[in-house]
């Protein structure tokens, strides 16, 4: 396990006013739709840059990578994905909101370290699930809230992931830290057995494939991210339910 403190390289670089634009568009969203969101100021630059860690570290150095972003959002993380893409790469990135949807093609336009991946880039404005299953990828980086999901919810979207993830391949996701010493103390008891539930279905995909964790503190609030990968001889059938 490690500790990310600090972006580097390409995202130091953006520019304070698209971080405001970023964040009044996320903040005026997540007043009304916090389920969807998760919080109410994007992910920060170090949290993006973990996030992007296995587009970064591919197996082959020529290897060309097929990324799936779920959740993108105003795009905070699918900056340092762009970041680290390589002539070759494709991206999905999946947002359910319309208004995030519509940001995001936008800085596929606008947004210098986006507008570098435009061509190689496609926006869908649905829910992750909604995507199918024709499509198949090397690295899959979901911003997907967990904690605000039910656990069956979670379970579904999971599965997904590692339906269309091919073997070898790995997911990206985080969580926040300390979400749920909190809620044991200022929420509602339903509210707090949901998201109880929703972890142990988390955990259980995290202690089955995990092969990297790392705690970013350089957020808000500050937030675990998880690495895992599927294993090159397992299929969607063979994989053991959680409980």
């Amino acid at each position: 396990m490690s500790e990310t403190q600090s972006p580097a390289g390409p995202l130091s670089a953006l520019r304070l006013e698209e971080r405001l634009r970023d964040t009044r568009l996320f903040f005026g969203q997540a007043l009304r739709t916090f389920h969807a969101t998760g919080s109410i100021v994007p992910s920060s630059g170090a949290l993006a840059y973990e996030m992007a860690e296995y587009v970064r570290r591919r197996p082959d150095p020529e290897q060309s990578l097929s990324i799936l972003e779920a959740g993108a959002g105003t795009g905070a993380i699918s900056r340092g994905i762009a970041a680290a893409m390589r002539p070759g790469d494709t991206i999905d990135l999946v947002e359910a909101n319309p208004e995030f949807a519509a940001h995001v093609e936008e800085l596929l336009k606008t947004d210098p370290e986006m507008s570098r991946v435009a061509d190689s880039a496609a926006v869908h404005a649905c829910l992750v699930n909604d995507m199918g299953t024709d499509r198949t990828y090397d690295v899959i980086v979901s911003g997907l809230p967990f904690a605000n999901f039910t656990a069956e919810q979670v379970e579904s979207i999971l599965d997904h992931y590692f339906t269309v993830v091919r073997p070898g391949g790995t997911l990206s996701f985080y969580g926040y830290l300390y979400t749920k010493q909190v809620k044991a103390v200022i929420a509602k008891r339903e509210d707090y057995l949901r998201q109880a539930r929703s972890g142990w279905v988390v955990q259980d995909w995290i202690d089955r494939y995990r092969i990297d964790s790392a705690r970013v503190y350089a957020n808000i609030p500050p937030a675990w991210v998880h690495h895992l990968r599927k294993p090159e001889w397992e299929s969607a059938g063979e994989r053991p339910r959680a409980l």
